[in-house]
């Protein structure tokens, strides 16, 4: 670390959090040891990157106001109210983003919780509910610059009658928390979830794609998905700027073998070539040529850097040096 250079936990605790109507140091905002959403997984969450231009020292925040119509909808189903309106919740965020001062990529979290502090309570309709939101100093999310290596999970995606995966529940992520972890202790990068068809569903946070000559597939949402931001871009830019064919259908196992190339899009993870799975080469092991072209359109959107999609990037103008 450079002298000077301020390390992660110092920039951390230099941020600032919105925490039951309240803006408030990071270091701060707490919330008791009694909350329901802790001992429950009672909350529906966002993850959102804050992509930092160094050119023009600005804060572009990809498709905001898409990633609070699905927190709303996943606090319907955990009959919450976060107590604001989307235009209300893009004003906190970039309140929290220009007030952290972060000058680096930042992960930010909005999160409606069940916030009251009761246990032993499991009626969702009779606790009262909070919203918070904070950002965070973060860089790759998988760490490999190149393609990465995936195992299937033994662990099946969860089924829509057991809890809707379409929304981001956060109890509903210890079923991807232990189909990863199982595959980081094997030595993989991720793992690759089936649903209970044994078909294949999606990473532990990301969609999945496979490209086959000018055709990409990937699993339908009826597959149990997350209809995922990121895979709705990607869907998009397949066909509208490389003409591409798009099949959103059932994928069987064996197809994570075959294919071309495979890849993985998400917010956090963006859009990450898969080199092997279960040990197979996928095509050369090499991130490939649509993967590629992909990435090449994707990062300059989602930086600022391509005029045609301005409009869908909600600027911040972080105060502060905390980078």
């Amino acid at each position: 670390m450079a002298p000077g250079h301020p390390t992660q936990e110092v920039c951390i605790m230099a941020g600032v959090a919105f925490l039951n109507g309240q803006y408030v140091p990071l270091e701060d905002a707490k919330v008791g040891i009694m909350t329901h959403a802790l001992h429950y997984g009672t909350g529906a969450f966002e993850g959102i990157r804050g992509n930092w231009n160094e050119a023009d020292g600005k804060m572009y925040m990809f498709k905001l106001r898409e990633h609070y119509e699905r927190m709303l909808r996943g606090c319907k189903m955990l009959w919450m109210d976060p107590g604001y309106t989307i235009d209300e919740l893009i004003q906190i965020t970039i309140e929290v983003v220009e007030r952290s001062g972060f000058q680096q990529d930042i992960y930010i979290r909005p999160m409606a919780f069940k916030s009251e502090e009761k246990v032993a309570n499991l009626n969702l309709r009779s606790l009262a509910d909070g919203f918070m939101c904070l950002a965070v100093p973060f860089g790759n999310y998988i760490d490999s610059d190149g393609a990465i290596s995936c195992q299937v999970a033994s662990y099946r995606r969860i089924d829509d009658t057991m809890i809707p995966p379409r929304f981001k529940l956060s109890g509903l992520y210890l079923n991807s928390i232990l189909a990863k972890t199982d595959a980081i202790a094997m030595g993989f990068d991720e793992a690759i979830l089936l649903n209970m068809d044994g078909h294949v569903c999606e990473g532990t946070g990301e969609n999945i794609f496979f490209v086959d000559g000018d055709t990409i597939a990937t699993p339908s949402l009826e597959s149990n998905v997350l209809p995922g931001i990121t895979r709705d871009t990607v869907i998009a830019l397949a066909r509208e700027e490389l003409g591409m064919k798009i099949e959103e259908r059932s994928v069987d196992r064996s197809e994570l073998y075959t294919a071309e190339e495979v890849f993985l899009t998400g917010t956090a993870a963006h859009i990450q070539g898969v080199g092997s799975v279960d040990y197979r080469n996928v095509g050369d092991g090499g991130i490939g040529p649509v993967t590629r072209k992909l990435q090449d359109l994707y990062f300059p959107i989602v930086r600022g850097q391509n005029p045609k999609y301005m409009h869908q990037l909600t600027v911040a103008e972080p105060k502060g040096a905390a980078s």
